[in-house]
């Protein structure tokens, strides 16, 4: 297991990364509908802090799988079994989902995520064998999450309890984040640049399917009690609205050139993207709350906040998006357009009190966005960018 070259020609992600992908994405939808189905319940700060646990836990597995297979990928037999039991671990958490949501019992999603990350030590102490020269950057690795992982199933000694929960998840949180600057204080990962942009971009992809999936999905079962009402086939067409303005927005930025030129930028595009996959995830289970309340009035949750649940997303969407594009181009352009689309995201839930209710708060949040989207392309359009989203040269994206 010797380290991929830096600037290996024609990188792209393997098929099983992209398999890798499908089964993390597969868990995020998993409680993506939980998160729906509790909030619709009556249970919207425990859904959410139970979906964050486990957002958490998908995202920082993802991720570090993600780094280390820029570096290390050899995709033989050994590394793929390995990648196998990764996936069985998110697939393990994903099955406890409903004990996490409905009875606060960790302990399957614990197991799941230990597998995972324990099938992570074994592939950085390979590596340390393959790559002598930074054989102290990975021992640091397999220590740091090898200690790491003990403590998350000592933690299932703690109670029970909401807060003794968040407490001791926050810790190791914390302490799981800290692994990657200090094992990269000894000598930097060999990760591809482009390599690392084009695998969040089809995260990014995949989790806008997972959009899809869930409004799709549940428009089908409102159809299926009620049939077509406008309340449900205007927010359809704003999904679908909300759906293409993201998309577009992200790509606009030249993001594989942005990391070829800096590579510090390692860590704040790291870990700068939860905002982006977090966003994108809960927005899923806005939409879907949102066809739930387009027609149905007995529902234990205010439609203003079903509002904010596809607002707030957007928001955080686009300003986590602007803040790594500041972050790279060492410039705040683009500042005046998040700054202003920010509170008029915000204003737009209270229009789910007017007649037009959920459906016309979600409208304006499509329209909002689709008008940023305009603005956005037109800026790079005038500074000579004929295809944005093709990457070939710098544009400000927002």
């Amino acid at each position: 297991m010797r380290p991929r070259p830096i600037h290996q020609a024609g990188r792209t992600s393997t098929p099983l990364e992209l398999l890798f992908d499908l089964v993390f994405v597969v868990a995020i939808g998993a409680a993506v509908n939980q998160l729906a189905e509790g909030i619709a319940d009556g249970h919207l700060a425990r859904s959410l802090a139970a979906f964050g646990l486990v957002f958490f836990a998908v995202w920082w597995a993802w991720m570090n799988f993600t780094w280390f297979a820029s570096s290390y990928d050899v995709d033989d037999g050994p590394y793929r079994l390995a990648v196998l039991v990764q996936m069985a671990g998110v697939l393990i958490l994903a099955a406890g989902l409903g004990q996490a949501f409905n009875n606060w019992d960790w302990t399957a999603g614990t197991l799941g995520y230990v597998l995972m990350r324990t099938a992570s030590v074994m592939q950085w102490i390979r590596a340390g064998r393959g790559d002598p020269a930074r054989r102290p950057t990975t021992q640091r690795y397999a220590t740091g999450i090898a200690l790491v992982q003990l403590a998350w199933l000592a933690r299932l000694a703690v109670p029970d309890t909401i807060s003794w929960t968040l407490t001791s998840f926050a810790v190791l949180a914390a302490a799981e984040m800290a692994i990657p600057a200090w094992a990269e204080g000894a000598r930097r990962t060999s990760w591809h640049p482009h390599h690392i942009a084009e695998r969040y971009g089809l995260f990014t992809l995949m989790l806008l399917g997972e959009l899809v999936a869930v409004a799709v999905a549940g428009l089908r079962v409102e159809l299926d009690s009620t049939g077509l009402t406008p309340g449900l086939a205007a927010v359809s067409a704003a999904s679908l609205v909300i759906l293409f303005a993201l998309w577009w927005l992200y790509f606009l930025s030249p993001m594989a050139e942005h990391l070829a030129a800096n590579r510090k930028l390692g860590f704040p595009w790291g870990y700068g993207h939860v905002g982006i996959f977090a966003a994108l995830a809960v927005l899923a289970a806005g939409l879907d709350l949102a066809l739930m309340v387009s027609h149905h009035n007995d529902l234990p949750v205010s439609s203003v906040t079903v509002g904010y649940l596809v607002a707030l997303p957007v928001a955080v969407f686009v300003l986590s998006l602007w803040g790594l594009e500041a972050w790279a181009r060492h410039s705040l352009a683009g500042l005046d357009l998040a700054a202003s689309v920010s509170p008029a995201l915000m204003a737009a839930p209270w229009l789910a009190l007017t007649p037009g209710g959920v459906p016309a708060a979600v409208a304006a949040v499509a329209l909002i966005t689709l008008a940023l989207t305009i603005v956005a392309v037109r800026r790079a359009a005038s500074r000579g960018i004929a295809n944005p989203d093709a990457g070939n040269s710098p544009p400000d994206m927002l």
